[in-house]
């Protein structure tokens, strides 16, 4: 199946360079050039990632990935200018799954979207369908969590780190081995990205369940 990306980007020159490398490599690209147009998009279509700029005319990036992630969990890139820590955790903060700086290769923006791709394809390995601890139950062939019967809503991101944690339940996990894990490649940026993923699954979990993710100074999280 032919996969489909959404493509928020008002420079032009940058945005048909993209399309074009994207089509290339065989995914169908929608093209948006404008803030409040790319959200209607994304709001009301489906699509397999979006790649979003984060300075729009109209409406900015990171507003348009807060509105998708409260109704969506499709998997985002933001496009920023700007290097600076603070604005990379805005964006992981607003609910993007991963983010590259202009200017950039596009090997590097192609590598990212495989890397976020592998990680949305059903795994070849064997493995439970559900676990469970005290109470939280997740489902995986169906992607959902459960807590006293409730759906306990996470992004994919936030999905597959409470996996990793729960497989590993009583191992504590460097930030590293999370970010290798969970990102799926060797991400050349300060680990802080895992703090801020763990800040928000511990709010979105039931505090019974928080309280088992455990940090262990200097060295990542264990859930025990």
């Amino acid at each position: 199946m032919i996969q489909h990306i959404l493509l928020i980007e008002d420079e032009v020159n940058i945005a048909k360079f993209v399309e074009l490398e994207l089509q290339h490599e065989n995914f169908q690209v929608t093209v948006s050039h404008d803030g409040r147009e790319g959200a209607d998009l994304a709001l009301n279509h489906d699509y397999d990632l979006m790649l979003i700029d984060v300075m729009l005319p109209s409406l900015n990036g990171l507003e348009i990935c807060r509105r998708v992630r409260k109704k969506k969990n499709t998997p985002i890139i933001l496009i920023t200018a700007r290097d600076a820590i603070i604005d990379r955790v805005s964006g992981l903060e607003a609910g993007a799954d991963d983010y590259v700086v202009k200017p950039f290769a596009i090997e590097e923006l192609l590598a990212r979207i495989r890397a976020i791709f592998r990680r949305v394809e059903p795994t070849l390995e064997s493995k439970k369908s559900e676990l469970t601890i005290k109470g939280l139950v997740v489902d995986q062939k169906a992607h959902q969590v459960f807590y006293s019967g409730k759906e306990v809503e996470l992004t994919k991101t936030e999905y597959d780190m409470l996996v990793y944690l729960m497989e590993n339940f009583n191992m504590v996990l460097s930030r590293d081995a999370i970010l290798e894990k969970v990102w799926g490649y060797d991400v050349e940026v300060e680990t802080n990205v895992v703090d801020v993923y763990i800040r928000h699954l511990r709010k979105k979990l039931p505090s019974e369940i928080a309280a088992t993710i455990e940090t262990v100074r200097g060295v990542g999280y264990v859930m025990r």
